[in-house]
């Protein structure tokens, strides 16, 4: 993904490109159903086989994104997004909504891979990952506005978008599926016209928003993955990192994960097979936010509870 720059922080935060590709009234025929999808059979990362329009879409509402497991680059990113996602949408998972992700790389992709892949996020029930043959994605894909002529371009070969859409009322929109994860499920729920009942603070109450440069990149590009002084989640606590680590190392994978897990760098290798083989994104810094980044994190992190060996593999 690429970084955002400090310019509009607020906006990146509370603010999404949100396209609506068509709005239809709610009817028994509307032009995005049975004639306009097809019914292309694709596979569960479970092995069971379903079809697009009938077992997936027909009567639902969705949010459906393309992926590979060897992706390098946004995949991992999209999906660790995703997950922290289907966390605060809790119990409408698979009641009011369903996720599918869709692998562009059905050869590598089987079900069993799929699996571990989904396994290693977290993802429970009502999120699949769909596999098949490789002339049913590519139609599949096209329909639901996940592919485009010039994603071949691409590093990845496909762009992070996130389509999200009430079948039954002909509603779709595309928005980024590597946005803010508090930001995307609350314009699904908007999106969906869930009621939230919850009782909310007036304006009066609200704190002034001030923003740490270093502590905007770290809680849009980061807090997914990485707490400081809350434990492990997708990668480990960042807590002391700034005193384990070589700063000059912690610069570098910061900026070049990929490059440097290619290289073989010892430590990014040995995290790389701690942290369940998920891959660090690069997140496309410059050198001036990541040296923002590493000093809200040296600012914010008290030692770990227990002592660290310098050489233990402990963050990224």
């Amino acid at each position: 993904m690429q970084g955002r720059g400090w310019r509009g922080i607020a906006a990146g935060l509370f603010a999404g490109a949100v396209v609506f590709l068509s709005v239809a009234s709610a009817s028994a025929a509307n032009r995005w159903g049975a004639d306009y999808f097809p019914n292309v059979p694709l596979t569960t990362q479970e092995g069971a086989t379903v079809h697009l329009y009938d077992d997936l879409l027909k009567g639902k509402s969705v949010a459906i994104n393309v992926m590979y497991t060897s992706c390098k680059d946004e995949c991992p990113l999209e999906t660790a997004r995703l997950a922290q996602v289907q966390r605060l949408l809790g119990e409408r998972m698979g009641k009011d909504i369903f996720f599918y992700s869709i692998t562009i790389d059905p050869k590598r992709d089987k079900p069993e891979v799929l699996k571990a892949y989904a396994d290693k996020y977290g993802v429970g029930p009502g999120w699949l990952f769909l596999t098949g043959r490789e002339e049913a994605i590519k139609l599949a894909t096209k329909k639901l506005g996940l592919s485009r002529v010039r994603d071949s371009a691409s590093k990845d070969g496909h762009t992070a978008s996130l389509m999200v859409g009430n079948e039954p009322a002909g509603l779709w929109m595309r928005n980024s599926a590597v946005d803010n994860p508090q930001f995307l499920a609350t314009t699904i729920g908007n999106f969906l016209g869930w009621k939230d009942t919850t009782p909310k603070k007036s304006y009066a109450e609200a704190r002034p928003l001030v923003l740490d440069k270093g502590e905007y990149f770290f809680q849009s590009q980061c807090s997914v993955c990485h707490s400081i002084g809350q434990g492990n989640k997708m990668g480990p606590d960042l807590a002391g990192v700034t005193a384990r680590r070589d700063r000059a190392w912690l610069t570098r994978y910061i900026t070049a994960p990929d490059k440097m897990l290619a290289e073989g760098d010892p430590i990014a290798t040995a995290l790389f097979e701690k942290y369940q083989y998920a891959r660090m994104p690069n997140l496309r810094l410059s050198s001036d936010e990541v040296a923002a980044v590493l000093s809200y994190v040296e600012g914010r992190g008290a030692a770990p509870r227990e002592p660290v060996r310098r050489d233990s593999v402990t963050t990224r």
